[in-house]
C-alpha cells in the first residue's frame, strides 16, 4: 500500500514539556499530516506551540487534579491508561516512548513502530535518576516495590512493538541490553535551517544548559576558573547558586534568555561546552550549525554527532582536568565554519523526514510480502 493511502497514528507518553522526544512529535505529524497524535496528558502552554496544530486526543488522566504541574506523580496510572488505548482501524502505530506509550495495543494487521528516546530511564537507572531528583532514602525504599512492578510492566511493553527505532547508538545498545531487541538509529531532527554561519568569534566560551548536577557544569566551571579564560553560562536550574558560588569572576551567568539572545550568543562565541552525558544532545549541533566547534565529554549522542577534528574535540575522562586539556588543543587548531555547518545539515528535519518515510515503507512493505504468501 503506498503511504499517502496509509491510516497512521501517531502515540506519545505525555506532552506537558519543552523536549527533544516532543520536537519529534511534532516533525512526525508534520510527516504524516493526516495522523492524530494520541497521549495521556496535553497541555498546549508548556510544549511545543505547534503540536497545537494536530489533532490531539487524551485520556481521563488530562482531568486528574494536579496533573498538569505534577504529571509524573501519575507514574503507577500510566500503564493503565496506554494499556487501553487500542488501534483497530490503523495501517501504521508510531509509538514515541520513553516509558509508557510503547504499550498500547495494535490489531495484528498494523504495523507498531517504537520510536524509543531511551529505556524507561527511571526504572532502569533507578538509582541515578532518584539522585538526580534529590529524593532521600526513605522515599526511594517506599518506590522500590513500585518500580520493581513497573520494571516487569516494561518489559511486557517492550515485546509489543514489531519494530524499535533509536535515536542514537548508546541507545540502541541500551533496548538491546534492556530489552534484548534490536534497533535501527534515526537520529532525531535538528533545525538547522533557523542558524547561519559565523564567520567570526569573541574570546569566550559558551554553555547554553538547565543548570542540574547531571549535567556536570561544575567541571566546565573548574576547567574554566583555571584556564582564565571567558565562559558565558545560559540557562537555569537548582543547580545555579552552587555554581556561581564555585565560579570565578571570568565565569558569567545570564540566567534564561529569550531565543533572540541566544542565538547572538551562538554566533559570538569560540566554541561551545558540552560536559554531561545525553542520549542524543541538540545543543551542539545547533552550535555546528552556527559554524562553531564543540568541546564534548566522549559519552553518549555525540559520539554519533560530532566528528573529532572536523566539527569538534572530544574529552575522555568527565573532569575538570581532562575539558582542560582539549580547551587547550582546540586553540591550535583553524576550524573551517562551512564545513562544520555541513556536518550539521545532515541532521537536518528533511533528511529525518526521509529516513523515516522510507523506514515506514521498507516495513509495511516487508509485512504486505509475508501476508501475501500466507
Amino acid at each position: 500500500m503506498k503511504l499517502s493511502l496509509m491510516k497512521v497514528a501517531i502515540v506519545h507518553d505525555y506532552l506537558s514539556q519543552f523536549g527533544g522526544a516532543e520536537r519529534v512529535v511534532s516533525e512526525m505529524a508534520r510527516i504524516f499530516q493526516d495522523a492524530p497524535i494520541y497521549t495521556s496528558i496535553f497541555h498546549p502552554e508548556m510544549t511545543w506551540p505547534e503540536i497545537n496544530h494536530y489533532r490531539v486526543f487524551t485520556t481521563w488522566l488530562q482531568n486528574v487534579p494536579g496533573s498538569k504541574r505534577h504529571f509524573k506523580l501519575l507514574l503507577p496510572l500510566y500503564p493503565m491508561v496506554f494499556e487501553q488505548m487500542h488501534f483497530k482501524n490503523y495501517d501504521v502505530v508510531i509509538s514515541s516512548s520513553s516509558s509508557f506509550a510503547k504499550g498500547v495495543n495494535v490489531c495484528p494487521e498494523a504495523t507498531h513502530i517504537c520510536y524509543c528516546h531511551t529505556p524507561t530511564r527511571f526504572l532502569w537507572s533507578f538509582e541515578d535518576y532518584l539522585s538526580r531528583q534529590g529524593i532521600g532514602t526513605w522515599s526511594r525504599n517506599v518506590l522500590r516495590p513500585v518500580i520493581n512492578a513497573l520494571q516487569h510492566w516494561d518489559l511486557y511493553a517492550a515485546r509489543k512493538p514489531d519494530y524499535f527505532l533509536a535515536n542514537s547508538s548508546v541507545v540502541k545498545q541500551r533496548i538491546a541490553r534492556i530489552y534484548g531487541r534490536d534497533a535501527q538509529v534515526i537520529h532525531p531532527p535538528v533545525n538547522v535551517h533557523r542558524f547561519k554561519v559565523a564567520h567570526k568569534s569573541e574570546n569566550f566560551y559558551l554553555i547554553v544548559s538547565r543548570l542540574l548536577s547531571y549535567k556536570r557544569i561544575d567541571i566546565a566551571v573548574e576547567a574554566f576558573n583555571r584556564l582564565g579564560l571567558p565562559l558565558v553560562i545560559v540557562g537555569d536550574g537548582p543547580d545555579r547558586a552552587y555554581l556561581e558560588r564555585l565560579a570565578k569572576s571570568n565565569v558569567t551567568f545570564t540566567g534564561y534568555v529569550n531565543d533572540t539572545k541566544v542565538l547572538d550568543y551562538f554566533y559570538r562565541c569560540r566554541a561551545f561546552i558540552f560536559p554531561g552525558e545525553e542520549d542524543f544532545g541538540i545543543a551542539p549541533l545547533e552550535a555546528n550549525a552556527c559554524g562553531k566547534p564543540v568541546i564534548a565529554y566522549r559519552a553518549g549522542g555525540t559520539l554519533d554527532t560530532l566528528i573529532e577534528g572536523e566539527s569538534g574535540l572530544f574529552f575522555d575522562e568527565q573532569d575538570a582536568e581532562s575539558l582542560l586539556q582539549s580547551v587547550q588543543s582546540s586553540r591550535k587548531i583553524s576550524w573551517d565554519p562551512g564545513k562544520i555547518r555541513l556536518h550539521a545539515e545532515s541532521f537536518c528535519p528533511e533528511n529525518f523526514q526521509q529516513k523515516m518515510i522510507n523506514f515506514v515503507d521498507e516495513v509495511t512493505s516487508k509485512k504486505a510480502a509475508i501476508e501475501l504468501r500466507r
